[in-house]
């Protein structure tokens, strides 16, 4: 068993019947450090400007990490939270729609993208779209879970580093 998977909580049915939701607050409160660096291994930090959090969990995990390396932070937020101008990405989720939203960059960079679970791939693949959109290079993505089996990420070989994989 990996170091923190006993501080995960399984939560059935939620938000909605049918999706086992990983409650990682109980290993934030635990472990946080020790995920924060776990997070940044594996990428190549002298070819990255700025980590790029996705709201919510994504802000925490990513503002921690940029802090750790000496990088720059850069939210991505849900549709309104953000002052103009804003660049967004509509998308699905296993269990509805959102958007995202990042102010405009006035430059290009080279980006880690950070998100706390990846299952179905749809906040990721925004993500990277919106990046895309906003001259950001996402070069890696970090995740803390990865549920492999709910999508195809490695095998298109797109650059996902995570610490739990299921």
């Amino acid at each position: 068993m990996h170091r923190f998977e006993s501080h995960i909580r399984n939560i059935p049915d939620f938000p909605k019947a049918g999706i086992m939701f990983k409650d990682i607050s109980p290993l934030l409160q635990e472990r946080f450090q020790e995920v924060v660096e776990a997070m940044c291994e594996g990428i190549d930090w002298n070819n990255v400007d700025h980590v790029v959090g996705i709201e919510a969990r994504g802000f925490v995990l990513g503002a921690a990490m940029a802090q750790f390396k000496g990088k720059g932070f850069i939210p991505m937020r849900k549709k309104g939270k953000l002052p103009p101008p804003v660049i967004a990405e509509t998308y699905e989720l296993e269990y509805g729609s959102d958007t995202l939203e990042m102010i405009q960059s006035d430059r290009p960079a080279r980006v880690v993208l950070v998100d706390d679970v990846l299952a179905t791939g749809g906040t990721l693949r925004a993500g990277m779209k919106l990046c895309e959109k906003n001259q950001l290079k996402v070069v890696s993505m970090s995740l803390l879970i990865n549920l492999t089996f709910l999508n195809q990420f490695k095998q298109e070989g797109l650059p996902v580093t995570s610490v739990l994989n299921y």
